[in-house]
């Protein structure tokens, strides 16, 4: 309740009171007076009750508005605080530009007072040879009484020695232009040819895979067919040569001439210094080294015995040093017959003889990543290691693996996997040395 409606009921209290209280009011009237006067009692113990707690919540507005002046004032203090720092922080900036400024000025007059005194010395430089010259040449013409120029013709001469030297320059610069693009063309003609050099190292690798150099090459454009070819034509030394077959590629061989004629080694093992686990790729191109051991390769092989007729003889040897020797009349297809095998037994070389393969001949060669054997469930190559014209994992592998000790052969797997024989008694021997060497049938005649 505001305070103007609490005064104006306390005034109607107070009239109607009063008129309670007449002078000539009889006694039965004055019980009645005394209800008045509680009223009004009350009324203004319910004014000043409200009174109080009008005071009270003034108070605490008043509280509350002190509260928010102070915040008030130290916000405003604090950001005059700021706002001096400013003004201090940009007077000393602007001291600091000012200061730059007058530093940026004094070195600007002192370049320009350089500047003057370098255009003053310089005039001064002019000024002095200009009156050396006109003394130097008063001098001469003083000193000769001549006609000639004096100090201009020694000037003239100078200007000529100049020019001539310019010309000099000019021309051994151009000798070392030229110099310079003959070296480049010279690095270019020795990088040809070390490309081409690289380029025919390379193809000459890939055509014959084989290491090794020829130590007789025949005529070039002559070259024998076959080792025994070249035992026909007067070779008797064994050793390397330079082949080529029919219709084939030259290739290097290894040939071992004998008083009946020439062989063509295909292949030769006797220390196991090479690894013959090799996959179709190695033995179709061939691998090794021909004055060591090696695989002449099959397309090689190949092109030597579609000639004609040819043998393939066999000479082993075991650990005891015990030899044998087969002879087969042999023919060997090509790869879109998958390099397949033909032998016939030849009895008259007279010695023990067994078939290098099981079976049917025509057998086409296998490889761990080629597998053409006639074994249905197992891979002959990856069972035996190497490379051979496998039937059903039969009687022979001449390119096993080679047993360096003899506790390498403990283990089944190891005796499975080493280079074997199979003898007519079927006796399976251990092989130490191997050579396959193929020449022409008629050698034997």
């Amino acid at each position: 309740m505001k305070m103007p409606q609490l005064i104006i009921l306390l005034l109607t209290i107070l009239l109607h009171a009063a008129a309670g209280f007449p002078t000539d009011r009889r006694g039965r009237d004055k019980h009645a007076s005394w209800d008045d006067v509680n009223v009004v009692a009350h009324g203004l113990l319910q004014l000043g009750q409200g009174l109080k707690e009008h005071v009270d919540k003034t108070k605490a507005q008043m509280r509350d508005v002190s509260a928010t002046l102070k915040a008030l004032n130290g916000t405003v203090v604090e950001l005059e605080r700021r706002q001096q720092e400013q003004d201090e922080a940009l007077r000393a900036k602007a001291k600091e530009v000012e200061e730059r400024e007058r530093l940026a000025a004094g070195l600007a007059e002192e370049v320009k007072g350089k500047v003057e005194e370098v255009k003053k010395e310089t005039r001064d430089i002019h000024s002095r040879m200009d009156r050396l010259e006109e003394v130097l040449t008063e001098s001469t013409l003083d000193s000769n009484n001549s006609d000639h120029a004096g100090v201009p013709f020694i000037q003239r001469l100078v200007a000529a020695q100049n020019r001539r030297i310019d010309q000099l320059v000019e021309k051994i610069q151009q000798q070392q232009d030229k110099l310079e693009k003959q070296s480049l063309h010279l690095q270019a003609l020795q990088s040809k040819v070390a490309l081409k050099r690289v380029k025919s190292h390379r193809r000459r690798d890939e055509e014959t895979a084989l290491r090794g150099e020829a130590e007789h090459i025949p005529n070039q454009t002559d070259l024998a067919t076959d080792c025994h070819d070249l035992f026909v034509r007067g070779q008797r030394a064994s050793g390397v040569y330079t082949i080529q077959p029919e219709n084939s590629k030259p290739f290097n061989v290894l040939c071992e001439m004998t008083s009946d004629g020439g062989w063509t080694i295909i292949q030769k093992r006797h220390d196991g210094s090479l690894n013959f686990n090799q996959l179709w790729e190695s033995y179709k191109k061939g691998f090794g080294n021909l004055n060591d051991e090696f695989w002449l390769g099959l397309e090689n092989i190949h092109s030597v015995s579609r000639q004609g007729q040819y043998i393939l003889q066999v000479e082993l040897s075991d650990e005891s040093g015990q030899q044998q020797e087969a002879r087969f009349q042999f023919h060997l297809d090509g790869e879109e017959m998958k390099f397949a095998l033909h032998l016939e037994q030849d009895s008259s070389s007279g010695v023990q003889e067994k078939a290098m393969t099981t079976g049917a001949s025509g057998l086409p060669f296998s490889t761990a990543d080629r597998d053409n054997d006639l074994a249905a469930d197992v891979n002959c190559a990856e069972l035996l290691s190497g490379g051979w014209w496998f039937s059903s994992c039969g009687e022979s592998n001449l390119n096993g693996k080679y047993p360096r000790r003899p506790s390498e052969l403990r283990s089944q797997k190891s005796r499975r996997q080493a280079m074997f024989w199979t003898t007519t008694e079927g006796q399976r021997n251990s092989l130490k040395t191997t050579l396959l060497k193929i020449a022409p049938a008629s050698i034997k005649q």
